[in-house]
């Protein structure tokens, strides 16, 4: 073909654009020889068609060099490049399987190969350079059998690698929660990868060694025992970060396929004891003269009087009630009652927190006047909590600063102890877990509203009938 018509190819009739990429811009862009449909047959209309396209490449790969040249100075490698690297990756590996040999890094040729295994490679390069027909060993066919092309998958740093595992690594993790599970499930991981980059730097995940493990274990220690009379972490917390980040790596180099990683976190853990803050429950008398009364909350809006009544008489969890629907609530069961489950977009906490509660007292008036739930505050909780937190703080209900939303969940639990019910039925009604061999049913409905019935608070019928009801200052 003349110069004249340099990069076009006839295919049954038609013209193609086929233009090898240039060698020095190989590095940008992983293809070979692309080729690109003129939509003609007519070799005036491809040669102008073609012209606009050889431009454009020009310009694309200039543009592409220097975005590349600018990640090199900050010590990144671009996107376009990590397309090239991982080409030329999957290539070595491809090449090196038709040799007959696994693709190895050129450190774990070193580490791990014979010197027989190493020499049968180097022969395989030597019979080709003898081998007449053959154009000598190639660049690409040192890089597959010596370990030439390098893996990119580990020089992606750990924000990246973060987001992968996010976006693909943890589908099964997520799949069942609900947005606001999702959100504080990421909120919480992306914390632990932002305190290892914020004190190691946002390095490659291949570059993480065990003594960079070790100084960011060391950062966690001065912060468990500060110098500078600051609020000491706990064990817990540096445990839960260190081992979110340890995590990370873990299944991250399980999914691009590295056997035996060893892990720079591996048994890196704080054995030292977390003493806990314990949230005080409300007494009875308490919830009963100051909590129970008749239009004292009247300016929260119905949902968020309702949710504070149903947990007062059935200690589930904010998270749980907030998360009811309406075929949740049955209101005309012989015995009223709410069923705590799972659903296809909102996880439990565990499986044995699923469970059917009794509807007693003025958890029973609240239901009844929110049969169809809380829509307003369903999947946020959170928000729920802070509102409650705000209306009792206003009306000075917070006995002490340990007293919070939640301690009603742990006065219920009091006093169903108190009143010396089963500790399988206590167990049961909390939603915990029974490390005990299970029986029979656990109780008919009948019977646990009966037992809950021993420790229902008394109330004035009228405290649900206001109507009186405001969201001024309430979400």
């Amino acid at each position: 073909m003349t110069k004249r018509d340099r990069y076009l190819l006839q295919l049954r009739g038609i013209y193609y654009y086929q233009r090898r990429v240039p060698g020095r811009f190989s590095h940008v862009d992983p293809r070979v020889m692309p080729r690109i449909s003129l939509r003609t047959s007519n070799i005036e209309i491809a040669r102008a068609r073609r012209d606009l396209l050889a431009e454009a490449d020009e310009q694309w790969w200039y543009s592409l060099a220097a975005r590349a040249a600018e990640a090199h100075e900050r010590g990144e490698m671009s996107q376009a490049e990590r397309a090239a690297a991982e080409a030329r990756h999957q290539a070595a590996i491809q090449r090196a399987t038709a040799y007959g040999f696994a693709y190895k890094s050129a450190e774990d040729l070193a580490a791990t190969e014979t010197t027989r295994a190493l020499l049968d490679r180097i022969h395989i390069l030597e019979s080709q350079l003898n081998n007449r027909v053959s154009d000598g060993p190639k660049e690409r066919d040192a890089a597959a059998l010596l370990g030439g092309a390098e893996d990119p998958s580990q020089s992606i740093p750990i924000s990246e690698a973060f987001e992968l595992f996010v976006e693909k690594i943890a589908f099964d993790d997520l799949y069942n929660k609900s947005d606001a599970q999702k959100y504080s499930w990421r909120k919480t991981k992306l914390t632990s990868v932002n305190y290892f980059i914020s004190q190691i730097g946002d390095m490659p995940v291949g570059e993480i060694t065990r003594d960079i493990a070790i100084e960011y274990q060391d950062w966690w220690k001065e912060k468990m025992d500060p110098e500078d009379g600051s609020e000491p972490v706990t064990p817990n917390t540096a445990n839960r970060h260190i081992g979110n980040v340890k995590s990370l790596l873990e299944r991250y180099f399980e999914h691009i396929g590295v056997r035996d990683y060893d892990n720079p976190f591996r048994k890196m853990y704080f054995s030292g004891k977390t003493v806990k803050k314990k949230r005080l429950p409300f007494d009875d008398d308490w919830v009963r003269t100051k909590v129970l009364v008749p239009g004292l909350f009247d300016g929260l809006n119905e949902e968020l009087r309702s949710i504070l009544f149903v947990l007062i008489e059935t200690g589930a969890r904010l998270s749980e009630i907030c998360g009811l629907q309406k075929q949740d609530i049955r209101l005309n069961h012989s015995v009223p009652h709410i069923v705590i489950q799972p659903e296809q977009n909102r996880e439990l906490k565990n499986p044995g927190t699923a469970r059917e509660v009794p509807l007693v007292g003025v958890a029973h008036i609240a239901m009844m006047a929110t049969p169809e739930g809380f829509p307003r505050y369903y999947d946020k909780s959170l928000l729920a909590s802070a509102n409650l937190m705000k209306a009792f703080r206003q009306r000075k209900l917070l006995p002490t600063d340990q007293h919070k939303i939640y301690s009603f969940r742990h006065s219920f639990e009091d006093r169903m102890l108190h009143a010396g019910l089963d500790y399988g039925l206590r167990l049961a009604l909390m939603g915990h877990v029974n490390t005990r061999p299970e029986y029979g049913i656990g109780g008919t409905l009948e019977f646990k509203r009966d037992e809950l019935q021993k420790i229902t608070h008394p109330f004035d019928p009228g405290i649900f009938q206001s109507g009186n009801v405001s969201t001024v200052g309430v979400a």
